[in-house]
């Protein structure tokens, strides 16, 4: 049991192992924790060896109890320094990186991050860093960067304390409602880095995911254009069309979508702080050029199609992220699940009475009672959000 229990942690492929970094600052925790591994495993086979010897050599034989004395001062003095050497000798260098992981004035692109129960929405600020954004870009699951490049992360949360980690690239930062937290992200290559939140947030504490997606300069400058291209209605008579005005009376009260206009050319916006305790839900404008939906709970893409992203080379990555979700690639069982009854498939509550503690807001996506031709509909207009 306990070899297994050791050898779970050793796969091959792990997508969120701390052991294999992918940037400088996860490389900087890499060049401590090693070390201090090393020195902690010393100890321990020492401690078992002193136990084992001690509990084999006055082992209980039916002998009288044998005379009391004091301690030897030399020993116990000697055995408080050691410890303190020890711990003094991993406490400076782990100051020493704290301070090197906390350092942000080299970062060159700020992104506004905020946890949310329970997804994350990344916000572009307009900025010359990132090679230039010249209007804000709304995105959420999914943090997009350019490789090789220092990224700021300013965090906060609206509702409860989350934890923003994306293990092979740096440390857990707290995100806390309130406050603005900063953390320096840096991908040496083009890929896409799994992280979870690292601090319990609630019923879906567990399915609150994210995701650092790391592209060329090129392929981030066109996800730049992609995300601020105008907004195109879908055309008349069609499915996706049924589905612009399906989404407009279910969807748009919390979703925003950038450009979308109602039948009398007036633009939709959302109102999520009116339906959603943390006043905010996920901007849905190119939701198809993301791989995940709900949190990044669930994959928009199919097995075979989402393989085809994960393990693509860092060549080839960045053309097959850029292509998005396609119909052929969509993973329509899981998506509608989620428009089918979404508290079934990610929990939102423990009890419904709880929603008199929020004033009738809602934790997370409601149970919206769709038709299965609405859900249709709407999944034909969501499949030209990229």
């Amino acid at each position: 049991m306990a070899a297994g229990a050791l050898l779970s942690g050793c796969a091959k492929d792990a997508p969120q192992d701390t052991w294999q970094p992918a940037g400088e600052n996860a490389r900087k925790i890499q060049n401590l924790q090693w070390p201090v591994f090393a020195i902690a495993g010393v100890v321990l086979l020492l401690v078992i060896a002193a136990l084992g010897w001690v509990i084999f050599r006055y082992r209980d034989r039916g002998q009288p109890i044998p005379k009391q004395t004091h301690g030897r001062p030399t020993f116990e003095i000697g055995m408080t320094i050691l410890p303190a050497v020890i711990l003094i000798g991993i406490a400076v260098p782990t100051i020493g990186t704290l301070f090197a992981l906390s350092k942000t004035s080299d970062t060159e692109c700020v992104v506004n991050v905020t946890g949310n129960q329970w997804w994350w929405e990344m916000d572009y600020p307009t900025q010359d860093g990132c090679d230039g954004i010249a209007s804000p870009i709304v995105t959420s699951g999914q943090l997009v960067i350019p490789v090789q490049t220092n990224v700021l992360v300013r965090g906060t949360s609206r509702d409860v304390i989350h934890s923003w980690w994306i293990p092979r690239l740096n440390g857990k930062r707290d995100m806390v409602p309130g406050r603005v937290q900063t953390v320096r992200l840096e991908a040496d290559k083009p890929g896409i880095y799994a992280g979870q939140c690292a601090e319990f947030c609630g019923l879906s504490h567990a399915n609150m995911r994210m995701e650092v997606v790391a592209l060329t300069a090129e392929d981030f400058t066109t996800w730049k254009a992609n995300q601020l291209e105008e907004y195109t209605p879908p055309a008349q008579g069609t499915l996706a069309a049924q589905g612009e005005q399906t989404f407009i009376a279910q969807c748009s009260r919390c979703h925003q979508v950038n450009g979308l206009l109602d039948s009398k050319g007036t633009p939709v916006i959302a109102r999520p702080e009116l339906y959603v305790w943390s006043g905010a839900a996920p901007n849905l404008t190119n939701l198809m050029t993301r791989n995940t939906f709900a949190g990044a709970s669930f994959d928009l893409l199919t097995k075979d199609c989402r393989d085809d992203v994960w393990e693509a080379s860092p060549e080839e990555f960045g053309a097959r992220y850029l292509e998005g979700v396609t119909q052929e690639c969509l993973n329509a069982v899981d998506l509608r699940e989620w428009l089918r009854n979404a508290p079934e498939k990610k929990p939102m509550y423990a009890n419904p009475d709880q929603l008199t503690a929020t004033d009738g807001k809602t934790r997370g996506m409601p149970y919206l009672a769709l038709s299965e031709d609405q859900i249709d509909q709407i999944i034909a207009y969501l499949l030209e959000r990229k």
